[in-house]
């Protein structure tokens, strides 16, 4: 833990007849709490983000930068495999050296939080290292230091779930904060956990080279997504090598000497020279002194918070991963917005959960947004088409052979939701998410001019086959 102290005095912006400075402490430097702190500086507040690792918090230091910025690499390497069905050759020598690419994930890591660091000073925002303990709803203690507070923000994230009996010893059993200590890539590793986390790393370190074992206790990979694109991804892994047991729940996993043996409940084993563990997450809100300050939290350790991020108590409010609504930096830095907003009385609307995208960084992506295929198989009333992108004219020009376009629409015609599996869905998904925030038409939608020949051009063509006569 670094001391607590303060790293600069706060300048205030004047950004209006503001008579008194209302006093934000943020707890957290994670997109919830840096970004709060933002708007609250904009807004003419006086701010204090407290942080104990450094302002980004765990989503750029140890979770989001740093397994997008190593996914990044897998991708490079995943195109250069297929490149031989372009007419591309001899590139088979082509492999990652995972100590260097592990080098450049940390340090583009320390480079994004240097950034925000600057970006908060520049807005006036005081920083103080070290842990914050609320001492009631207007008090937050950093070691020696106490901070008062008007307004508080809790943003403290989640940390990996540790199971008894397969603990992460940092070096052959690791969680996803310990993989880049790595120097050389993994013989085998074995992956716990078939949730987003464990299928990007498993299709991450598959395409750097590594043999890779994904033990999944649920029918099918990615049990949370389309059913559709799950069954697409899961495709992909088999047919690209790797092993995937499926309805197989890991019970322990220990070391050996010549690396790790993951033991499942049925009695059977699989063996490999490292074990990641990617069993789910807890929220950081133990010791915090929420219950004493008048904060509900639930059995599970996350907070309660309203559709503007409002707690139990009173001036107390809180945003992303520690509030289990959905644990996205996205819909953390968007709570933690609307938070300051409410609590500075400027103009908001609360949090609709149907305008947030998401995407899975696997290969290929998975993005969705809006309706769902489990919502319209449980009864919702809504049409759909799915569009293979094998039959689209850009997609085979670059060799894209699985995949899909799926769009959901209301009975008369207004676009609800979709998803997308494909190479960049992440990118293709912004159109729908258009569509569905704007509340258009499968017409509307159609009548768009798209960019021929594109990925994109399977959007558009999704909804002209769902036109409402």
């Amino acid at each position: 833990m670094h001391p607590a102290r303060a790293c600069r005095p706060a300048r205030v912006r004047d950004n209006g007849p503001v008579s008194v400075k209302s006093r934000i402490v943020i707890v957290g430097g994670g997109p919830g709490g840096y970004e709060a702190a933002l708007v609250a500086s904009q807004l003419g507040a006086d701010v204090t983000v407290v942080e104990e690792n450094g302002p980004g918090g765990a989503a750029v230091l140890t979770d989001v930068v740093p397994s997008k910025t190593l996914i990044a690499t897998a991708e490079v390497l995943a195109t250069v495999g297929s490149s031989g069905e372009l007419g591309i050759h001899g590139l088979g020598r082509v492999r990652a050296d995972l100590g260097e690419v592990n080098r450049r994930v940390k340090d583009l890591a320390q480079a994004q939080s240097r950034d925000i660091t600057r970006r908060l000073e520049t807005e006036g925002v005081r920083i103080v290292e070290g842990r914050g303990v609320l001492e009631g709803p207007s008090r937050v203690r950093v070691g020696d230091q106490v901070i008062e507070a008007d307004t508080l923000l809790i943003s403290t994230g989640a940390a990996p779930r540790e199971l008894p009996d397969a603990r992460p010893d940092g070096e052959r059993v690791l969680n996803w904060t310990q993989l880049y200590d790595l120097e050389e890539l993994p013989e085998k590793l074995v992956v716990v956990g078939s949730g987003v986390t464990g299928a990007e790393f498993a299709s991450a370190y598959h395409a750097l080279g590594a043999q890779v074992a994904l033990v999944s206790s649920r029918d099918r990979v990615l049990p949370g997504e389309d059913a559709d694109a799950a069954e697409v991804l899961e495709d992909v892994f088999r047919r690209g090598g790797m092993e995937v047991l499926s309805r197989s729940r890991a019970q322990s996993v220990k070391r050996t000497d010549a690396g790790v043996v993951v033991t499942l409940a049925d009695g059977r084993t699989v063996e490999g020279s490292h074990c990641l563990m990617a069993v789910g997450a807890v929220p950081n809100t133990s010791g915090l002194g929420l219950e004493e300050a008048g904060v509900t939290v639930s059995a599970s350790g996350h907070i309660g918070v309203d559709r503007v991020s409002r707690t139990s108590a009173r001036g107390v409010y809180a945003a992303g991963d520690c509030t289990g609504v959905f644990p996205l930096a996205s819909v953390a830095a968007m709570q933690g917005r609307k938070a300051m907003w409410h609590a500075l009385g400027d103009a908001v609307s609360p949090l609709e959960l149907r305008l947030v995208s998401s995407n899975v960084f696997t290969s290929p992506e998975i993005a969705t947004v809006g309706v769902t295929q489990a919502q319209v198989d449980a009864g919702l009333e809504a049409v759909s088409v799915k569009l293979p992108l094998a039959t689209n004219a850009r997609a085979k020009m670059q060799g894209i052979h699985d995949g899909f376009v799926k769009l959901f629409a209301s009975p008369s015609g207004r676009v609800l939701g979709g998803t997308v599996v494909a190479p960049r869905a992440s990118e293709l998904i912004h159109p729908i998410t258009l569509a569905v925030s704007a509340r258009l038409t499968v017409d509307e939608v159609a009548s768009v001019f798209t960019v021929y020949p594109s990925i994109s051009g399977s959007v558009a063509e999704a909804a002209r086959q769902l036109h409402i006569g």
